[in-house]
């Protein structure tokens, strides 16, 4: 299997080379404790995350990554088996080839951790590629031509600019705040404005569909805060868009200073062809609008701006010059 992974903190995306997209879901493991630090997976992706906050004693889910970064070597290494066998692989099975997208700033023991952890779950050889160059890739760029291009990566963990031309980096950018900062935003808002309590998977809900559905009122279940009762609030797009703001102006704060860092060359070269968002929180309310005011450049959102990254990374996997130029091992 020849495949590209988009290990993301709220989402893993894996592309095969010549399958396309195999698994798109949540970065979630269903973990169950037998005694003794024993840890046996019951559920992966969507199938776990569909049971947190209702896992009974002793079934624990957990995501193995936090700001796009692995945050144990162990459960990482579950998680990873977990989601190559959702995929099609078996434990008989040749090793996989695999490049698998990581944050831009990401440090190089940050990265080896992440390989280790591949590696011990099947993946021999192992690339890690930044995100941001990988989705460029996935979008048809080429990040081998004589001509600055201006991407920005807005995740679950981190947001990211991205400058490159001719094999390098010009100019990088990343924020700690992102899309789960803007989820814990909407629960606030609901609990404080709505008097509802609602679950992260509920918020997050909300969040994409006052993006994707900005026209109409959104109903939304949660715990009355007085009561304890079931009940459904309505609320306008709007509202989260306001929710949501702050973090957005902080985050477009901090990816715009990626500009300070340019050359006028490289800005004309920005400015001829626009900035290129994608990931996961591109599609937030306002956030694109937000970006393009801060800029003062022209902002396209990917066509696919969710699976772009893995799609990159697998073909970046045949792409022997460019993992040569941005690959890390």
């Amino acid at each position: 299997m020849e495949l590209g992974i988009d290990l993301g903190t709220a989402t893993t995306v894996v592309s095969d080379v010549r399958h396309g997209i195999l698994f798109d879901e949540p970065s979630v493991l269903l973990l169950r404790r037998d005694g003794a630090r024993r840890e046996r997976v019951l559920a992966v992706g969507q199938d776990a995350a569909d049971l947190v906050g209702r896992a009974p004693s002793g079934f624990v889910p957990v995501r193995p990554l936090a700001d796009g970064v692995i945050v144990d070597l162990e459960t990482a290494r579950l998680y990873l088996r977990a989601v190559l066998h959702e995929v099609g692989r078996r434990a008989w099975s040749p090793p996989v080839r695999a490049v698998i997208a990581v944050p831009v700033g990401s440090t190089a023991l940050e990265n080896r951790a992440l390989l280790e952890a591949a590696e011990e779950a099947g993946i021999r050889p192992g690339t890690a590629l930044d995100g941001a160059i990988a989705g460029a890739v996935g979008c048809g760029l080429d990040p081998l031509e004589r001509r600055v291009h201006l991407v920005a990566d807005i995740g679950g963990g981190t947001a990211e600019a991205v400058a490159f031309c001719f094999g390098g980096v010009l100019a990088q950018r990343t924020s700690k705040l992102a899309g789960d900062e803007m989820t814990l935003a909407v629960g606030r808002h609901l609990r404080e404005t709505h008097q509802l309590h609602v679950g992260e998977r509920e918020a997050e809900d909300l969040k994409i569909r006052a993006g994707t559905e900005p026209d109409g009122p959104l109903v939304v279940q949660g715990r009355d805060a007085a009561t304890g009762r079931p009940r459904l609030a309505t609320v306008q797009a709007a509202e989260v868009g306001e929710a949501v703001r702050p973090i957005v102006e902080e985050v477009v704060r901090t990816l715009a200073a990626c500009l300070d860092d340019l050359a006028p060359q490289a800005i004309a070269d920005v400015l001829a062809e626009g900035v290129l968002v994608f990931g996961g929180s591109s599609q937030v309310r306002g956030l694109p609008e937000e970006l393009e005011r801060a800029l003062g450049l022209p902002v396209k959102l990917a066509e696919q701006p969710l699976t772009c990254v893995a799609d990159g990374a697998a073909r970046a996997l045949r792409n022997r010059p460019l993992l040569a130029a941005y690959g890390r091992r």
